[in-house]
């Protein structure tokens, strides 16, 4: 992309040093599609670190504020540092689009404000948009494909795979004060909607089994959605799909009676996964 190679190692550190299997993962790509998603992860990871830092949520806010303010500068042509080259360069190359950069900021700026607790239905949704379809929308044209059906593979894939996040992490989020489990579904079952009082609800089963469907219906829709895409560009898509595909289906088979013991796939597991999604 024309990037100066410190400032492209600059933006891979960033990936190194949150111990994600991303980077990893990313390998597949060509180098300029890779350091390109290394920009759009680096991204997104430092904003959601000022999500989760422990300020005051003004703070927080402003902070986030000052993101929207320099991706609105990237977009103007103006970059500050190496981190800014590098993703103005991405943003330049694969036409990102900035209202899938200000979407992923409004998602952070919601957990930047308090703890989400019990949303509605709406507002579960929405976040799942903000805070993980909106990655995927940036995403996709970085591996290759700007369709309409890439969208729609953004669309679906990013509602699986965070409603996979929030599955697998009741418990680890319980003890920061959240749930993002949504209110109408837990009142339901007569679940108090706090968060202290889902991790041992004996009916958090049953509000498990309803989410986990509505991520398998979303799983298969990005499938259909991916048979329309480039099938070279949707490679990195089918792989975490897949994967997490696989952890929602290991979480199925423990059940919700214990949130507190975190589901995981081994290395070996994750690379036959993986292998099994880059050949079908």
């Amino acid at each position: 992309m024309g990037c100066d190679p410190a400032d492209l190692a600059e933006v891979e550190q960033i990936v190194v040093r949150s111990g994600t299997s991303f980077g990893k993962g990313m390998r597949i790509l060509p180098p300029e599609r890779r350091y390109g998603m290394y920009a759009v992860y680096a991204f997104c990871r430092l904003v959601d670190d000022v999500a989760d830092d422990e300020g005051e949520p003004d703070d927080k806010c402003r902070r986030l504020e000052d993101w929207r303010a320099r991706i609105a500068r990237l977009y103007a042509g103006e970059a500050r540092d190496g981190i800014d080259r590098v993703l103005m360069a991405t943003i330049r190359r694969f036409d990102l689009r900035q209202q899938d950069f200000n979407d992923v900021i409004d998602g952070m700026e919601m957990d930047a404000r308090g703890p989400v607790v019990a949303p509605d239905e709406a507002t579960f949704d929405l976040y799942c948009d903000r805070v993980a379809s909106a990655v995927g929308r940036l995403s996709v044209r970085v591996f290759g494909d700007a369709s309409a059906h890439a969208d729609q593979v953004a669309y679906h894939l990013g509602r699986a795979l965070q409603i996979t996040n929030i599955l697998r992490d009741v418990a680890e989020d319980a003890r920061l004060g959240r749930l993002y489990l949504p209110r109408e579904l837990l009142e339901r079952f007569g679940i108090t909607p706090q968060p202290a009082a889902v991790v041992h609800a004996p009916r958090l089963e049953q509000v498990g089994r309803i989410l986990a469907g509505r991520a398998h219906d979303h799983f298969r829709a990005a499938s259909r959605a991916m048979r329309l895409c480039d099938r070279t560009a949707m490679r990195p898509a089918r792989v975490m799909g897949a994967t997490y595909a696989a952890i929602l289906a290991a979480q199925e088979r423990q059940g919700w009676g214990t949130p507190e013991k975190r589901v995981s796939l081994s290395r070996p597991r994750k690379v036959l996964v993986a292998l099994r999604a880059l050949v079908a």
